[in-house]
């Protein structure tokens, strides 16, 4: 008998409506931001909609995790303490925390999953967080496929979480310190001022021009949808896709493309289930290229690339239409295959590289009238950041999921009996007491038809059974009334049979992988001190929000401008003629000198004095 191993996909929700929709559409869970606390503070729920979300996704057995990852000051402690005592009584499933702080609170019986913030990249940091009691550890999503199958051999029973999908930060998870450096505002307080997407120019020690005005450390997205299976055989558990501030389109149009890639690996390799109940239908084609993107890398799951930045614009381009062939008074012709529709909105690089945009008005087969001509130019490769036709539809309802179920019409002395039976298993049985009355005609079909009639309900009746001794008449009405009152039972039984995990985290003492904490600790707070006091930290800096460092490391970025500029000693054995040491200059004029680790294989990025 085979051994399968539960896989899930981790979809993201802004927002109550977000969260529904993501669950529509397939996802086997949902992460959602906490009323405070979580690491995107523009995304923050309301206890009762999280509620909400809970009670419509526990149906189809999707978990909910609310993320509650920023690092915390010591007077917001008690206030986090309280939070999620109210989060674990609306029935959240699991938190997603960083501040190692909340593990020494006073807490419920609730799972801990390791946010990607605590930088998890190692076997060794992960074979500790596992017997510190966290449930799921979320990992770097700069690691590669060997190195995240050996963290796999080492932890088997640990569920790892993986990124596949969406916008990536240029530094490693946790290790970006210049937004709090340069505006005050820390990433790892959930109030990231977008750095990485400003515009730079890179200079040699001469100050001579390297780039003008470029996206240095704009990376493209991320969409591992060709490598999900080589990711499950690496020792991947949960498929996470990144979004907590995408609009509801992204949310279903993803979640429903990443469902359809799932599915079809599970129907040739068994030893891979799915999660959650349900069966997805859905009146749209999903197109990752139709949803918010800044082109596609697979980042370094196969190893170093040089495809994974977008230095002309941090904007979504969308899907490649075609090339401008003519520009006339007042219309522009395209070649290429794709339809165009009335309202589409059309983005180009111009001759600087900048990305410009218009509207597009009226369409007459390839004759494209814009609302206002833009400055373009013959053979201007052309792309769609914006598909009426297809926002038309994501705005409609575009999926329907159905919870499979087996009915059985049956007798018994002083009736009938009713019984209800569901994909998971959970059954129940209703007896209606009625005096039996033949028929006088064939009532089978009729009956299967009345109890068939599941409407709005999440259950579809895959199978339903007539075992009567004779050709008994039921009124249609009374049918309806005994399929409605089996399927509230039905829904009560689902409710009250949801499989919470529920476990206290124990104070533990095994030793920490390090014996020292520098700022990369985030230690905010008395409590995450103590942690790793108790863990055999012997020095313990303070988080670099409470105190900086003179002369920090401000980015610690796998993403190499050396690199990309095909410079590596290592990989290209080529040295470049521009004098080291490089500097990125802002459009404020901040300056910021870049540090080459060829040892570890990554950029720094440090800040330099005035």
């Amino acid at each position: 008998m085979i051994r399968q191993r539960a896989i899930e996909l981790l979809a993201p929700a802004k927002n109550l409506e977000c969260g529904i929709e993501a669950v529509n559409h397939g996802a086997d869970a949902v992460y959602i931001g906490a009323p405070r606390f979580g690491a995107r503070a523009a995304a923050g729920n309301s206890l009762e909609d999280i509620a909400e979300l809970v009670k419509y996704a526990h149906l189809y057995r999707v978990r909910i995790y609310v993320t509650v990852n920023t690092i915390l000051r010591d007077e917001e402690l008690k206030e986090t303490e309280a939070m999620i005592w109210d989060l674990y009584r609306v029935g959240v499933d699991a938190l997603i925390v960083q501040d190692m702080g909340i593990t020494r609170l006073n807490l419920p019986p609730i799972p801990l999953h390791a946010s990607t913030q605590m930088d998890n990249r190692t076997p060794e940091k992960v074979r500790f967080l596992a017997q510190a009691g966290f449930r799921q550890v979320v990992l770097a999503r700069e690691l590669t496929l060997d190195e995240i199958k050996k963290i796999h051999e080492a932890c088997p029973d640990t569920p790892l979480e993986v990124f596949v999908h969406g916008a990536l930060c240029v530094s490693y998870s946790g290790q970006c310190y210049v937004s709090q450096a340069c505006y005050g505002r820390s990433a790892n307080r959930g109030e990231c001022a977008q750095f990485c997407r400003l515009a730079f120019d890179m200079v040699d020690a001469e100050g001579k021009v390297i780039a003008k005005n470029k996206h240095l450390l704009s990376l493209k997205d991320m969409n591992q949808s060709n490598n999900l299976e080589a990711l499950l055989d690496a020792g991947a558990t949960s498929l996470k896709i990144e979004g907590r501030l995408k609009d509801v389109s992204y949310v279903k149009n993803v979640t429903a493309y990443y469902r359809q890639r799932l599915d079809a690996i599970f129907k040739h390799r068994k030893e891979y289930r799915r999660v959650s109940s349900g069966q997805v239908a859905l009146s749209f084609t999903p197109q990752l290229d139709k949803s918010f993107s800044r082109g596609f890398t697979d980042y370094f799951v196969r190893g170093r690339n040089a495809e994974i930045f977008s230095f002309n614009t941090p904007k979504s381009l969308g899907e490649e239409m075609g090339t401008v062939k003519e520009i006339r008074g007042n219309y522009l012709t395209v070649a290429g295959v794709k339809p165009f529709s009335n309202g589409d909105g059309l983005c180009y690089l111009d001759e600087q590289g900048r990305l410009q945009g218009f509207r597009v008005n009226r369409v007459e087969n390839n004759k494209l009238y814009p609302q206002e001509m833009p400055r373009i130019r013959p053979k201007t490769r052309l792309y769609r950041n914006f598909d009426q036709e297809f926002e038309r539809v994501m705005q409609k309802k575009s999926a329907e999921r159905k919870i499979r179920i087996a009915m059985e019409l049956a007798e018994n002395e002083f009736g009938f009996t009713l019984s209800v039976a569901d994909e998971d298993d959970v059954r129940i049985s209703l007896a209606f007491p009625r005096q039996k009355e033949p028929a006088r005609s064939p009532q089978e079909e009729n009956l299967k038809k009345q109890l068939g009639k599941l409407g709005n309900t999440p259950f579809d009746a895959e199978r339903i059974d007539i075992n009567l001794s004779d050709n008994w008449f039921i009124p249609s009405s009374e049918v309806a009334e005994m399929r409605r009152q089996a399927i509230d039972k039905l829904l009560e039984a689902r409710t009250m049979n949801y499989p919470y995990e529920r476990v206290l985290m124990k104070e533990t003492a095994h030793a920490f992988p390090a014996k020292e904490l520098t700022y990369l600790g985030n230690v905010m707070n008395r409590e995450a001190f103590s942690f790793y006091r108790a863990h055999g930290v012997g020095r313990i800096a303070p988080a670099f929000e409470k105190e900086a460092p003179q002369q920090a490391v401000l980015m610690f970025c796998k993403h190499c401008l050396r690199y990309s500029m095909g410079w590596c000693p290592v990989h290209h054995k080529v040295r470049s003629t521009f004098k080291e040491p490089y500097y990125l200059v802002s459009g404020d004029s901040r300056k910021f000198q870049l540090q080459f680790d060829c040892k570890n294989c990554q950029m720094k990025v440090l800040a330099v004095a005035e």
